[in-house]
């Protein structure tokens, strides 16, 4: 069973201007690949793959005009392309409406890092091109041995930050009692 465990954390001024700097991106690559996919269904009643998006995101990234996404870390990125990908497919399936542009000030900051863009040892968690690890507040332990496969990074509109672990967790059998 997955079980997300979520905490506050106090980033330096270093880390909170990267942190920054990729919601910004998020959000762009977000808005951007829903464009495309607009723009291709409106005029060549056309669907864009997942897989397309990413070929997308690579070119996106080599523009000069955009070449600023390929400063942050490249999973993010590929996260918004993933969440996109969910809510067209939630939408095709009839359970959601069509998906909408993030605005910058109306949405959750948020970017999700996936295993291998961040590294998580003694307690410590270090994100992809940062030099140093959060400082998080550890409000509460985590199982033993906790692997963390997913870590999203968030900023309410109070500007507190928090870091949510995603973790792969063994569930107690359950064991019935003989009633008295």
């Amino acid at each position: 069973m997955r079980r997300a465990y979520k905490y506050r954390f106090y980033p330096t001024p270093e880390q909170a201007e990267q942190l920054s700097q990729t919601f910004g991106c998020v959000r762009y690559v977000y808005n951007r690949a829903l464009a495309e996919r607009t723009r291709a269904w409106t005029q060549e009643q056309r669907r864009i793959t997942h897989a397309e998006t990413d070929r997308m995101l690579t070119g996106w990234k080599r523009d000069p005009d955009t070449g600023w996404l390929a400063e942050p870390s490249k999973g993010p990125l590929q996260a918004a392309l993933r969440n996109l990908q969910s809510a067209f497919d939630k939408f095709w399936r009839k359970q959601n409406r069509y998906p909408k542009f993030k605005k910058k000030g109306k949405t959750r900051d948020s970017a999700t890092y996936f295993r291998g863009c961040f590294t998580f040892r003694g307690g410590k968690l270090k994100l992809a091109k940062q030099s140093e690890p959060l400082d998080i507040r550890w409000s509460r332990p985590l199982p033993d041995g906790a692997d963390p496969s997913q870590v999203t990074v968030s900023r309410d509109a109070a500007g507190r930050w928090f870091v949510s672990l995603l973790i792969e967790s063994e569930v107690a059998p359950y064991v019935p009692t003989e009633a008295p």
